[in-house]
């Protein structure tokens, strides 16, 4: 008996261990910053190779010096990076970028809204480009310091413009109470998940063949220990539910990475207003590169219409 209760014990302090470790691994592996995050040249030249034809509006910001650096210090004390592009106007877009990108990669969305006379705001979310931050928030805490950015250039019209996680943090802060002195807010989710733990579950499905449990609630309770959040908190689904502003879903027909029907499940919990346009023949976040004309046609009736 005695033989069989050491044998357990051993058995059960090997899976514990084991599991720690891997929930160390497995927390690290998803929210771990992308290396080399301010090397600025390196996500213009990215930029570049994907929409060559976005150097020449970049050069002529650069040349006006409309393309402004700007540092701001949150709530929480960490100082913030975001580029700004100045129009004059009452209307002001935030672009949201997706999970280890930079706001340089996204300058392709700044550059419609500029185009349309928005100011645009595209900020280096917490632990991505310039902005400070140890571990990447998958849109939870990051919701917060969104209202900041929006807080700080406020004006009377305002549009959130995500795509993957940032996507998922304009769905996340959709469910906030607004800017006083806002009149006008609108969302476009561009294919967002519908929570962390749900697309946490399903990357160890895809990539590592292992199921949700237990890992994923280890590494949840882990999340929660160090960084003050965990992944069933951050859900996009929950907070779309009590959005009563306009929001356009975007979703590629064939994403893997982040299912399409994801955004079935979100567009079935978003109260109206509400628009839907699943891309054809479109894999994830690539609805913009893939179908350009009417991705900007969408987005321009969505603005548009009252």
């Amino acid at each position: 008996m005695r033989k069989l209760l050491i044998a357990i014990a051993i058995t059960a302090a090997t899976v514990i261990s084991v599991l720690s470790a891997s929930s160390f691994f497995m927390l690290d592996y998803a929210l771990a910053p992308q290396p080399g995050r301010a090397n600025v040249d390196s996500c213009y030249s990215a930029l570049y190779e994907r929409y060559p034809d976005m150097r020449p509006w970049v050069d002529s910001l650069h040349r006006a010096q409309a393309l402004r650096d700007t540092f701001v210090t949150m709530p929480s004390g960490e100082r913030h990076h975001a580029l700004y592009v100045p129009n004059g106007s009452r209307r002001t877009a935030l672009v949201l970028h997706g999970w280890r990108n930079e706001s340089v990669h996204f300058l392709f969305l700044a550059r419609l809204y500029d185009r349309m006379g928005f100011n645009v705001v595209v900020p280096d979310l917490h632990a991505h480009g310039l902005s400070d931050g140890e571990a990447i928030g998958m849109g939870w805490l990051d919701r917060l310091d969104v209202l900041h950015w929006m807080n700080v250039f406020r004006t009377d019209s305002m549009v959130l413009h995500g795509v993957s996680m940032g996507a998922a943090t304009a769905m996340m802060v959709s469910g906030e109470q607004m800017p006083a002195g806002v009149k006008d807010v609108r969302f476009v989710a561009d294919c967002g998940y519908t929570s962390a733990w749900d697309e946490f579950a399903e990357q160890l499905r895809e990539q590592f063949g292992l199921p949700a449990f237990p890992l994923l609630h280890c590494t949840s309770a882990l999340c929660r220990v160090r960084y003050g959040w965990d992944f069933r908190e951050a859900s996009a689904l929950k907070q779309v539910k009590r959005c009563r502003w306009p929001m356009l879903l975007i979703h590629g027909d064939s994403d893997l990475f982040v299912p399409t029907a994801m955004v079935h499940r979100l567009y079935a919990a978003k109260p109206q207003p509400k628009r839907l346009w699943i891309a054809p023949d479109t894999d994830h976040a690539h609805s913009y590169l893939n179908h350009p004309n009417e991705y900007t046609a969408r987005l321009s009736d969505f603005l548009s219409t009252p």
